[in-house]
Protein backbone atom coordinates (compact mmCIF):
# COMPACT_ATOMS: atom_id res chain seq x y z
CA UNK A 1 0.00 0.00 0.00
CA UNK A 2 0.71 3.62 -0.29
CA UNK A 3 2.18 5.05 3.23
CA UNK A 4 2.58 8.54 2.46
CA UNK A 5 -0.42 10.17 4.02
CA UNK A 6 -1.62 7.17 5.71
CA UNK A 7 -2.58 6.98 9.76
CA UNK A 8 -0.83 4.35 11.47
CA UNK A 9 -1.58 3.13 15.13
CA UNK A 10 1.83 2.04 17.10
CA UNK A 11 1.08 0.05 20.26
CA UNK A 12 3.94 -0.65 22.42
CA UNK A 13 5.62 2.99 21.10
CA UNK A 14 7.59 4.56 23.82
CA UNK A 15 10.82 2.30 23.34
CA UNK A 16 12.62 -0.14 21.47
CA UNK A 17 11.18 -1.87 18.30
CA UNK A 18 8.00 0.57 18.37
CA UNK A 19 9.76 3.86 18.95
CA UNK A 20 11.93 2.93 15.49
CA UNK A 21 9.07 1.92 13.82
CA UNK A 22 7.31 4.87 14.49
CA UNK A 23 10.35 7.54 13.66
CA UNK A 24 10.82 4.96 10.33
CA UNK A 25 7.03 6.14 9.37
CA UNK A 26 7.77 10.12 10.25
CA UNK A 27 9.92 10.17 7.84
CA UNK A 28 7.09 9.09 5.34
CA UNK A 29 5.01 11.78 6.67
CA UNK A 30 2.65 9.78 7.71
CA UNK A 31 -0.40 10.68 10.49
CA UNK A 32 0.92 8.58 13.97
CA UNK A 33 -1.32 7.52 16.96
CA UNK A 34 1.32 6.52 19.48
CA UNK A 35 0.46 4.38 22.43
CA UNK A 36 2.32 3.22 25.59
CA UNK A 37 1.88 3.35 28.93
CA UNK A 38 4.15 5.77 29.11
CA UNK A 39 2.94 9.45 28.57
CA UNK A 40 6.21 11.14 29.16
CA UNK A 41 8.10 8.72 26.57
CA UNK A 42 5.17 9.54 24.67
CA UNK A 43 5.17 12.57 23.96
CA UNK A 44 8.88 12.93 23.63
CA UNK A 45 8.12 10.69 20.51
CA UNK A 46 5.63 12.95 19.40
CA UNK A 47 8.66 15.70 19.17
CA UNK A 48 10.56 13.79 17.15
CA UNK A 49 8.55 12.40 15.24
CA UNK A 50 6.36 16.26 14.54
CA UNK A 51 9.89 17.38 13.54
CA UNK A 52 10.39 15.20 10.89
CA UNK A 53 7.42 16.04 9.48
CA UNK A 54 4.72 13.66 10.63
CA UNK A 55 1.88 14.64 12.41
CA UNK A 56 1.47 12.80 15.76
CA UNK A 57 -0.36 12.26 19.06
CA UNK A 58 0.24 10.42 22.23
CA UNK A 59 -2.68 7.78 23.68
CA UNK A 60 -2.14 6.39 26.82
CA UNK A 61 -2.84 3.16 26.64
CA UNK A 62 -2.87 -0.17 28.31
CA UNK A 63 -3.12 -2.89 25.81
CA UNK A 64 -4.69 -5.73 28.47
CA UNK A 65 -7.59 -3.50 29.01
CA UNK A 66 -10.28 -3.69 26.11
CA UNK A 67 -12.28 -0.90 26.18
CA UNK A 68 -8.84 1.46 26.44
CA UNK A 69 -7.54 -0.04 22.80
CA UNK A 70 -11.10 0.81 21.55
CA UNK A 71 -10.88 4.21 22.86
CA UNK A 72 -7.34 3.92 21.35
CA UNK A 73 -8.71 3.14 17.62
CA UNK A 74 -11.91 5.72 18.28
CA UNK A 75 -8.80 8.47 19.03
CA UNK A 76 -7.35 8.10 15.82
CA UNK A 77 -10.34 7.67 13.54
CA UNK A 78 -11.44 11.09 15.43
CA UNK A 79 -8.11 12.62 14.94
CA UNK A 80 -7.43 11.77 11.31
CA UNK A 81 -10.81 9.98 10.15
CA UNK A 82 -9.16 6.49 9.46
CA UNK A 83 -7.07 3.47 10.20
CA UNK A 84 -4.37 2.70 7.38
CA UNK A 85 -1.99 0.97 9.42
CA UNK A 86 -2.32 -1.25 12.86
CA UNK A 87 1.18 -1.88 14.53
CA UNK A 88 0.42 -4.67 17.34
CA UNK A 89 3.68 -4.49 19.13
CA UNK A 90 3.59 -3.89 22.94
CA UNK A 91 4.77 -6.94 24.83
CA UNK A 92 5.78 -7.83 28.13
CA UNK A 93 7.82 -10.65 29.58
CA UNK A 94 9.47 -13.15 32.55
CA UNK A 95 12.41 -15.07 32.66
CA UNK A 96 11.76 -17.80 35.59
CA UNK A 97 11.30 -21.73 35.69
CA UNK A 98 8.08 -22.75 34.73
CA UNK A 99 7.22 -23.72 38.24
CA UNK A 100 8.73 -20.99 40.31
CA UNK A 101 7.02 -17.91 38.01
CA UNK A 102 3.81 -16.40 39.72
CA UNK A 103 0.71 -17.93 38.20
CA UNK A 104 -0.65 -13.89 38.25
CA UNK A 105 2.59 -12.83 36.14
CA UNK A 106 2.12 -15.77 33.32
CA UNK A 107 -1.24 -14.39 33.22
CA UNK A 108 -0.32 -10.70 32.67
CA UNK A 109 2.22 -12.13 30.01
CA UNK A 110 -0.85 -13.39 27.90
CA UNK A 111 -3.42 -10.68 28.95
CA UNK A 112 -1.23 -7.97 27.14
CA UNK A 113 0.88 -10.01 24.64
CA UNK A 114 -1.93 -12.39 22.98
CA UNK A 115 -4.95 -10.80 24.13
CA UNK A 116 -3.83 -7.33 23.52
CA UNK A 117 -3.04 -8.14 20.01
CA UNK A 118 -6.56 -9.52 20.22
CA UNK A 119 -8.06 -6.40 21.14
CA UNK A 120 -6.06 -4.46 18.59
CA UNK A 121 -6.70 -6.65 15.77
CA UNK A 122 -10.74 -6.34 16.49
CA UNK A 123 -9.98 -2.72 16.90
CA UNK A 124 -8.09 -2.38 13.54
CA UNK A 125 -10.29 -4.80 11.48
CA UNK A 126 -13.54 -3.21 12.04
CA UNK A 127 -12.65 -0.32 11.23
CA UNK A 128 -10.49 -1.55 7.66
CA UNK A 129 -13.71 -3.35 7.15
CA UNK A 130 -15.65 -0.36 7.07
CA UNK A 131 -12.93 1.61 5.00
CA UNK A 132 -12.41 -1.45 2.70
CA UNK A 133 -8.59 -1.79 3.15
CA UNK A 134 -5.99 -1.76 5.57
CA UNK A 135 -3.31 -3.32 6.96
CA UNK A 136 -2.66 -5.00 10.33
CA UNK A 137 1.16 -6.08 11.29
CA UNK A 138 1.52 -8.31 14.81
CA UNK A 139 4.87 -8.34 15.76
CA UNK A 140 5.62 -11.80 16.88
CA UNK A 141 8.87 -12.97 17.28
CA UNK A 142 11.41 -15.73 16.55
CA UNK A 143 10.46 -17.98 19.68
CA UNK A 144 7.44 -18.29 18.36
CA UNK A 145 8.64 -20.70 15.96
CA UNK A 146 11.11 -21.98 18.55
CA UNK A 147 10.39 -21.31 21.72
CA UNK A 148 13.01 -21.09 24.91
CA UNK A 149 13.38 -22.27 28.49
CA UNK A 150 12.74 -19.72 30.92
CA UNK A 151 9.99 -17.36 28.97
CA UNK A 152 7.25 -19.67 28.70
CA UNK A 153 4.84 -17.27 28.81
CA UNK A 154 6.24 -15.47 26.16
CA UNK A 155 7.17 -18.25 23.32
CA UNK A 156 3.30 -19.30 24.18
CA UNK A 157 1.56 -15.81 23.29
CA UNK A 158 4.52 -15.71 20.37
CA UNK A 159 3.38 -18.92 18.90
CA UNK A 160 -0.13 -17.73 19.44
CA UNK A 161 -0.14 -14.35 17.72
CA UNK A 162 1.74 -16.57 14.71
CA UNK A 163 -1.68 -18.86 14.48
CA UNK A 164 -3.91 -15.57 15.21
CA UNK A 165 -2.08 -13.95 11.88
CA UNK A 166 -3.18 -17.11 9.89
CA UNK A 167 -6.76 -17.93 11.35
CA UNK A 168 -7.25 -14.26 10.37
CA UNK A 169 -5.48 -13.93 6.66
CA UNK A 170 -8.16 -17.46 5.96
CA UNK A 171 -11.06 -15.32 7.24
CA UNK A 172 -10.36 -12.10 4.77
CA UNK A 173 -9.51 -14.87 1.97
CA UNK A 174 -12.84 -16.54 2.60
CA UNK A 175 -14.93 -13.29 2.68
CA UNK A 176 -12.86 -11.96 -0.35
CA UNK A 177 -11.79 -9.05 1.62
CA UNK A 178 -8.39 -8.41 -0.90
CA UNK A 179 -7.80 -5.31 0.20
CA UNK A 180 -7.22 -5.67 4.09
CA UNK A 181 -4.22 -7.52 5.18
CA UNK A 182 -2.60 -9.01 8.34
CA UNK A 183 1.09 -9.73 8.21
CA UNK A 184 2.99 -11.18 10.90
CA UNK A 185 6.60 -10.26 11.80
CA UNK A 186 9.35 -12.13 13.83
CA UNK A 187 12.13 -10.90 15.16
CA UNK A 188 15.47 -12.27 16.85
CA UNK A 189 17.11 -10.37 19.82
CA UNK A 190 16.95 -7.04 19.57
CA UNK A 191 18.85 -4.58 21.21
CA UNK A 192 16.08 -2.37 22.86
CA UNK A 193 15.55 -1.87 26.79
CA UNK A 194 13.15 -4.62 26.79
CA UNK A 195 15.58 -7.30 28.72
CA UNK A 196 16.44 -4.35 31.44
CA UNK A 197 12.61 -4.34 32.12
CA UNK A 198 12.04 -8.25 31.96
CA UNK A 199 10.17 -9.37 35.13
CA UNK A 200 12.88 -12.37 36.72
CA UNK A 201 12.82 -14.64 38.83
CA UNK A 202 16.11 -16.79 37.88
CA UNK A 203 18.69 -15.02 40.57
CA UNK A 204 20.86 -14.66 37.26
CA UNK A 205 20.56 -11.24 35.11
CA UNK A 206 18.89 -11.12 31.74
CA UNK A 207 20.97 -9.72 28.97
CA UNK A 208 20.32 -9.79 25.18
CA UNK A 209 21.39 -13.06 23.67
CA UNK A 210 23.23 -12.59 20.68
CA UNK A 211 23.50 -12.12 17.53
CA UNK A 212 21.93 -8.85 18.34
CA UNK A 213 20.30 -6.68 15.54
CA UNK A 214 18.94 -3.27 15.67
CA UNK A 215 15.30 -2.09 16.43
CA UNK A 216 15.95 -0.54 13.13
CA UNK A 217 16.11 -3.43 11.52
CA UNK A 218 12.77 -4.59 12.34
CA UNK A 219 10.86 -1.31 11.80
CA UNK A 220 12.45 -1.53 8.15
CA UNK A 221 10.40 -5.16 7.88
CA UNK A 222 7.81 -3.38 9.28
CA UNK A 223 7.59 -0.71 6.72
CA UNK A 224 8.34 -3.56 3.82
CA UNK A 225 5.52 -5.53 4.85
CA UNK A 226 2.77 -2.57 5.28
CA UNK A 227 4.07 -1.50 1.00
CA UNK A 228 3.89 -4.93 0.09
CA UNK A 229 1.70 -7.03 2.32
CA UNK A 230 3.31 -10.69 3.00
CA UNK A 231 1.94 -13.32 5.39
CA UNK A 232 4.90 -13.41 7.26
CA UNK A 233 8.51 -12.31 7.52
CA UNK A 234 11.42 -13.48 9.56
CA UNK A 235 13.98 -10.43 10.62
CA UNK A 236 17.73 -11.47 9.91
CA UNK A 237 19.63 -14.19 8.04
CA UNK A 238 19.93 -15.82 11.72
CA UNK A 239 16.48 -15.78 12.34
CA UNK A 240 15.24 -17.05 8.83
CA UNK A 241 17.83 -19.69 9.18
CA UNK A 242 16.05 -20.71 12.68
CA UNK A 243 12.99 -20.89 11.23
CA UNK A 244 14.35 -22.93 8.22
CA UNK A 245 16.25 -25.53 10.52
CA UNK A 246 13.07 -25.62 13.07
CA UNK A 247 10.95 -27.11 10.35
CA UNK A 248 13.49 -29.50 9.21
CA UNK A 249 14.73 -30.58 12.24
CA UNK A 250 13.06 -28.96 15.58
CA UNK A 251 14.66 -31.63 18.16
CA UNK A 252 18.10 -30.87 17.18
CA UNK A 253 17.46 -26.67 16.82
CA UNK A 254 15.43 -26.95 20.36
CA UNK A 255 18.72 -28.38 22.29
CA UNK A 256 20.95 -25.71 20.50
CA UNK A 257 18.00 -23.17 21.68
CA UNK A 258 18.10 -24.01 24.88
CA UNK A 259 21.67 -23.88 25.46
CA UNK A 260 22.12 -20.73 23.97
CA UNK A 261 19.77 -19.20 26.53
CA UNK A 262 21.48 -21.18 29.46
CA UNK A 263 24.79 -19.79 28.44
CA UNK A 264 24.04 -16.63 27.04
CA UNK A 265 20.53 -14.99 27.70
CA UNK A 266 21.40 -15.23 31.73
CA UNK A 267 24.43 -13.95 33.06
CA UNK A 268 26.54 -16.35 35.04
CA UNK A 269 28.68 -13.47 36.38
CA UNK A 270 25.62 -10.78 37.19
CA UNK A 271 23.19 -11.67 40.07
CA UNK A 272 19.40 -10.29 39.92
CA UNK A 273 16.77 -10.26 42.87
CA UNK A 274 13.41 -11.10 41.98
CA UNK A 275 11.22 -8.49 40.35
CA UNK A 276 7.68 -8.47 38.64
CA UNK A 277 9.57 -5.94 36.23
CA UNK A 278 6.86 -3.69 34.23
CA UNK A 279 4.35 -6.39 34.19
CA UNK A 280 2.08 -4.58 36.47
CA UNK A 281 3.52 -0.84 35.64
CA UNK A 282 5.83 1.03 33.51
CA UNK A 283 9.05 1.31 33.77
CA UNK A 284 10.16 4.81 35.42
CA UNK A 285 13.45 4.93 34.27
CA UNK A 286 14.07 7.40 31.56
CA UNK A 287 16.91 5.21 30.04
CA UNK A 288 13.78 2.70 29.42
CA UNK A 289 12.12 5.24 26.95
CA UNK A 290 14.69 5.13 24.05
CA UNK A 291 15.51 2.90 20.98
CA UNK A 292 18.60 1.23 21.83
CA UNK A 293 18.86 -0.35 25.18
CA UNK A 294 22.84 -0.65 25.14
CA UNK A 295 23.56 -3.82 23.71
CA UNK A 296 25.53 -2.74 20.96
CA UNK A 297 23.34 -4.30 18.65
CA UNK A 298 24.69 -2.11 15.12
CA UNK A 299 28.59 -2.06 16.02
CA UNK A 300 28.43 -5.51 16.89
CA UNK A 301 26.07 -7.12 14.24
CA UNK A 302 28.68 -8.45 11.92
CA UNK A 303 30.49 -9.91 14.78
CA UNK A 304 27.27 -11.42 16.33
CA UNK A 305 25.65 -12.67 13.18
CA UNK A 306 29.10 -14.72 12.66
CA UNK A 307 28.76 -15.92 16.45
CA UNK A 308 25.86 -16.97 15.85
CA UNK A 309 26.04 -18.71 12.56
CA UNK A 310 28.67 -20.72 14.06
CA UNK A 311 27.03 -21.88 17.29
CA UNK A 312 23.50 -22.98 15.50
CA UNK A 313 25.88 -24.96 13.23
CA UNK A 314 27.89 -26.38 16.05
CA UNK A 315 25.15 -27.20 17.85
CA UNK A 316 23.45 -28.78 15.39
CA UNK A 317 26.57 -30.93 14.27
CA UNK A 318 26.94 -31.54 17.90
CA UNK A 319 23.73 -33.66 18.66
CA UNK A 320 24.95 -35.30 14.76
CA UNK A 321 27.78 -36.16 16.30
CA UNK A 322 26.82 -36.52 20.18
CA UNK A 323 29.75 -33.51 20.84
CA UNK A 324 28.85 -31.19 23.86
CA UNK A 325 27.68 -27.98 23.07
CA UNK A 326 29.13 -26.51 26.05
CA UNK A 327 32.34 -28.04 25.20
CA UNK A 328 32.85 -26.66 21.84
CA UNK A 329 30.77 -23.06 22.30
CA UNK A 330 34.31 -21.78 23.69
CA UNK A 331 36.44 -22.70 20.62
CA UNK A 332 33.75 -21.84 18.30
CA UNK A 333 33.47 -18.31 20.05
CA UNK A 334 36.83 -17.34 20.08
CA UNK A 335 36.99 -18.04 16.88
CA UNK A 336 33.94 -15.82 15.97
CA UNK A 337 35.20 -13.09 17.90
CA UNK A 338 38.48 -12.73 15.69
CA UNK A 339 36.16 -13.51 12.91
CA UNK A 340 34.23 -10.71 13.79
CA UNK A 341 37.07 -8.03 14.39
CA UNK A 342 38.26 -8.55 11.03
CA UNK A 343 34.95 -8.02 9.76
CA UNK A 344 34.24 -4.62 11.85
CA UNK A 345 37.88 -3.59 10.95
CA UNK A 346 37.18 -4.01 7.37
CA UNK A 347 33.89 -2.72 7.26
Amino acid sequence: MRIKNSVVVITGAASGIGRATALRFARRHVSLVLASRRLEALESLVAECTALGSRAIAVPTDTSEHDAVQELASRAVEEFGRIDVWVNNAAVSFFSPFLEVPLRDFERVIDVNLMGYVYGARAALERMQDQGAGVLVNVASIVGEVPQPYTSAYSVSKAAVRALGVSLRSELMLDRKKHIHVCTVLPPTIDTPFFHHAANYTGRRAVAMPPVYTPDRVAKAIMGVVEAPTREVAVGRIGRSMVRQHRLMPGRLEKVMAHQVEHTHLSRKEAAEDSSGNLYGPSLDPADARVTGGWSGRRRTAQRTIMGTALLGAGVGAVVFAEPLKAAAPVLAKRAAALGRAVVGNA
